[in-house]
């Protein structure tokens, strides 16, 4: 049974182009089942979080950290009786949306494509599932259910209006402008409570994995966490079971721990919030004016002070910055090539170049292209092409 407050799926606001209903599925399963199977979300399995794809077998990418994100916002879901499938048909079409070499990869994008419209990984999301996967006979896209859409757009909260977060308080970027033209999103409300769960599951996976694999790296130390909030009472709690334990076993149940803490958090702050609250609908969630779905405040300062910790060791390491140098230079190389000789763009692609009304149009084809790249991909074509 789910909660008064859940996305029910017989209460879905349907799909852009209508479709007869599954006989074994709901909607947001069918949504689930379409994201798994698109040709994005392989291509997650070589787009990388902070180290390039050839750099390490162990290091986390893009479909690795999804799979955690999903778990996590499956788990979360499923105590507070809301629709899992909602919520991980989110978490999994979270990153669908990023280009290779991370963030490092959207930095780059976000400066080239500043002329043509801006460039927004959540709104390239919402492109991709639209528009760029095109394998059905009847529709363009994946045509997900408008919950789903709306989780994508919007999970991290409103993106335009007075609510909107500070990255989204301007111009819509195109993308995301032209799926809210097509079906409102209602982009001024805040998600589904199933969608801020997506969200948080989110920071709660980035937090637990970038400790590991800074940790793998050898970017920092156990000794480094163990000054830390959160992870240092995490690592003195084992130390006190398990005096003797192996350095790779004590990592793993003290990151564990940390893991756990900020899952049962998260349970807590949101049992509380809905309680007072008394939501009756999921419209109840998306009027609230804030999230229902957040850490306490005690922990989200902690995490803040990790979090800092990480970006000064490893985001920012000199030996990370040498490749971000590196892959942006690839990106500033291949995004002008394209624009500049559309032919060398694959022929599927061609139709797209034709159909260019300007060279916006065509930035933002060359875009699609380039961003939907993997690492090694980026790597060869740039290779083939520039040497």
């Amino acid at each position: 049974m789910l909660a008064p407050f859940a996305c029910q799926p017989d209460a879905s606001r349907g799909r852009l182009w209508p479709e007869r209903l599954s006989s074994f599925r709901s909607p947001f399963q069918r949504d689930r089942d379409r994201i798994i199977h698109s040709s994005a979300f392989r291509r997650l399995k070589h787009k990388t979080q902070v180290f390039v794809e050839h750099e390490g077998d162990y290091y986390r990418t893009r479909l690795t950290h999804t799979i955690e994100v999903a778990q996590v916002a499956r788990t979360i879901a499923g105590v507070l009786g809301l629709n899992t499938d909602l919520a991980e048909a989110v978490a999994l079409a979270h990153d669908l949306g990023h280009t290779p070499f991370g963030h490092t990869g959207e930095d780059a994008m976000e400066r080239l494509m500043a002329p043509y419209g801006g460039f927004d990984h959540n709104a390239q999301a919402l492109r991709i599932v639209t528009r760029l996967e095109r394998h059905y006979a009847d529709f363009d896209g994946l045509n997900l259910s408008w919950e789903t859409l709306e989780g994508i757009a919007k999970h991290n909260g409103p993106v335009t209006g007075e609510k909107a977060d500070a990255k989204h308080d301007g111009p819509l970027p195109y993308a995301l402008a032209e799926v809210n033209a097509q079906w409102d999103l209602e982009l001024d409300t805040h998600a589904s409570a199933e969608a801020q769960v997506a969200a948080i599951a989110d920071d709660v996976a980035y937090s637990h994995h970038d400790l590991h694999d800074g940790l793998r790296s050898g970017l920092f130390t156990e000794a480094d966490l163990m000054e830390l909030p959160v992870t240092g009472p995490a690592f003195a709690e084992v130390d006190a079971l398990y005096p003797d334990l192996d350095k790779m076993r004590r990592r793993h149940e003290a990151l564990r721990r940390v893991f756990g803490r900020m899952v049962e958090d998260v349970i807590a702050v949101a049992q509380n919030r809905l309680t007072a609250a008394q939501p009756q609908s999921v419209d109840d969630i998306r009027h609230m004016g804030t999230t229902i779905i957040r850490f306490s405040k005690p922990l989200y300062q902690e995490l803040k002070a990790v979090r800092s910790f990480l970006f000064h060791r490893m985001y920012r390491a000199p030996s990370v910055m040498a490749v971000r140098a590196e892959v942006t230079q690839m990106i500033d190389d291949l995004f002008p090539l394209f624009l500049a000789q559309p032919d060398l763009l694959p022929p599927e692609w061609q139709d797209d170049v034709r159909a260019a009304r300007d060279e916006t149009d065509l930035a933002r084809t060359v875009a699609d292209y380039v961003a939907g790249m993997t690492d090694r991909f980026a790597i060869q074509e740039h290779q083939r092409l520039c040497g």
